[in-house]
Formats: C-alpha cells, structure tokens, sequence
C-alpha cells in the first residue's frame, strides 16, 4: 500500500476524490490500461484516478533529495538571474519568474481543488497561451535549462522555486517553500478564465480572491509583488513600470499608491491605467485597493511599515504556491541561502 501511482518517470498522486488505500504499480510507459477498481474507481495515464468528488493532491518529494540538492538548483537559478540582468532594459528575469510562479499557482479553484501548482502543467500548451500570460515564455525559456541540469525535479516545483528564489535575490523576504509537486497529464491543465483580470474594481478583487480563501489583509499583501518588474502594452495591453526600481522587492508599491497624484488615462493600446508623472503606473485593479475603504487599511500599514508587509507577503506568498497540495512530514519547509549570504560566509 506504500507504492504510489508513477506517472513515467516521475511520482504521481493526482487523485479526484479521497482515497485512502489505493496502491498499484504502473507500467513502465505509464499506462494502466483503465484498469478498475469497481465501479467508482478507474486509472488512467499519469497516475490519475477518477472519482466523483474533489480533486486531491499528494504531494511527493522527488526521492533520495535533500535541502543541499534543492539548494543547488536555487543558487543555479540565482546565479543566471545575476547573469542575464540586462533584460528587459536591466529590469533582469526576476519579476518574471514571480509572475510565473503567480500564474501557475492562480489557476486553483476551490471549489473542486483543481488547478494550482502542483502538477507544473503551465508547460503545456494549453496553459502557456492563456492570454492573461503572455510573455511569459521568457520565463518558462529562462528555466528550461535549469531543468536540463536537474531534470530530476518536477516542473511544479521548478516554477514555484524560481518564484522565490527571485523574491529573495531581489531583497524580499525569506520564503519558506517545500517540495513534492509532481508533474501530471495534459488532461489536468484547467481551462483559461482562471486569472485575474486587471481593469475591474475593489468587487472583482475580492470576489476573485475568495477562490483562495483569501482575507483582506491577505489580498493586499499579495497584490504588493507588483512593485516588481513592469507591465507591457505588447502582452498585457498596459505600459510602465509600478516603480523606479524595477527589480528591488520593498514596500514602495502602497507609497506610491497613496502618495502619488494619479491620473486616469487611456494608454496608447486603447485601456485606461492611472498614470504619475514620475512615469510609473497603476493597474485598475491596483488603484482599487486605494479606493476601498478595507483595503485602504492594510495600503497604509504597508506603507509606514515594510517588515510587516515583508511577513504577510511571506505567510500569504507561501499559501498561494502551495494551494491544493496535501503534504506530509516527508516534504519539509526550506528557507534557503541566498547567493550573497552564501558568498559573505565564504568570505569569513
């Protein structure tokens, strides 16, 4: 009852519904042939059990990795981010991988457990063109070569480590993150609708956010990421940046969203933005927690006080990649080192 279903070579628990005594070896191309377990259960490729009920993933760490493995393939990430910071104007890869790590963990819906980003499936086609992701190829590119080096690692886990070894090299907050993701079919990539869209209001937000369970609180912390990177009129069908500095993680987003005089305004794609004279920008949807009265709350906290925002986009961070996954004491929490923490006790 140990073994676990295998999706090719990798480890696979893609259930729907909850199972708690179902064990069979696959193949080794990974196809069960329906095999039937009665009438309520059935297999199919990539480990997938089909029930009536919610969708439930275990998670599964890739076998015989450790902290010091995981570690590696952060400092590789880490190091190519140093390498490559020329693009995107010297905005660097970094917002990028945040925004992959966002919208491949985005996709989840509570209501039957689905989407996520458990099973990596932002790599198949289906996913990748959603049009509320373009551009992000660049990110997916950017980590191709990473899994060539550890092909070991599940893609899941790959999408949501670049997310916060970014974070952390672009002086955000440690964030703590755990492995056993484990890559499923192509028949597990959910539809497009599930992200957010940008021009609505302080509603919208909320209501789209109540897929997660998130709070208010909870909701204004996330969105803070956008301090991060810059928004383009050729995939998103915005224009500019949320700050001058494009690739420091701080606070400086509800600074300027409180101090800033905005202007509504339609950008040269035909979508109205609010837009500073400083030459940064707001999103509909960001200037709406500016125009909520509960929202506003936490917009002023995070911007008189940047640990707290540090440790709530942190605890919120961490339940949005890790949304729908089932983990066990075999999938421990790693903060990990950054490059320059590293190269400081080198140095000493």
């Amino acid at each position: 009852m140990a073994t676990f279903l295998r999706s090719l070579n990798k480890r696979s628990a893609y259930l729907i519904g909850t199972v708690t005594a179902v064990s069979h070896t696959a193949s080794a191309n990974g196809n069960f042939n329906g095999y039937k377990l009665g009438e309520n259960f059935r297999f199919k490729k990539f480990g997938s059990v089909l029930m009536s009920t919610a969708i439930v993933h275990l998670a599964r760490k890739e076998e015989g990795k450790d902290y010091n493995d995981f570690q590696k393939v952060y400092n590789a990430i880490a190091q190519k981010i140093r390498d490559k910071k020329d693009y995107d104007d010297g905005t660097g890869y970094g917002p990028k991988l945040v925004r992959l790590s966002w919208h491949s963990s985005a996709t989840y819906d509570k209501k039957d457990n689905s989407g996520g980003s458990y099973g990596g499936t932002f790599r198949y086609p289906k996913e990748a063109t959603d049009p509320l992701s373009k551009g992000l190829s660049d990110a997916t590119d950017f980590l191709a070569p990473i899994y060539d080096q550890f092909p070991w690692i599940s893609h899941g886990d790959l999408y949501t480590l670049g997310g916060v070894t970014a974070i952390q090299e672009l002086h955000g907050p440690k964030i703590p993150w755990r492995p056993g993701r484990v890559d499923t079919g192509e028949e597990s990539v959910p539809d497009h609708g599930r992200l957010p869209e940008p021009f609505w209001n302080a509603d919208y937000v909320r209501k789209y956010y109540d897929k997660f369970n998130f709070t208010d609180q909870e909701v204004v912390a996330l969105i803070g990421a956008h301090i991060l990177g810059k928004t383009h009129l050729k995939n998103s069908g915005y224009d500019g940046p949320w700050d001058d500095d494009t690739n420091i993680f701080s606070n400086e987003f509800f600074s300027n969203l409180l101090k800033e005089d905005w202007k509504y305004e339609k950008n040269a794609a035909g979508n109205m933005q609010y837009d500073a004279k400083k030459g940064i920008m707001m999103l509909p949807s960001d200037y709406a927690l500016r125009q909520d009265p509960k929202y506003l709350v936490y917009v002023k906290k995070y911007a008189n006080d940047q640990d707290l925002f540090f440790e709530d986009f942190k605890n919120v961070y961490v339940k949005l990649i890790e949304r729908g996954i089932t983990f066990d004491e075999s999938c421990p929490r790693y903060v990990f080192k950054t490059i320059d923490e590293q190269q400081d006790k080198k140095g000493n």
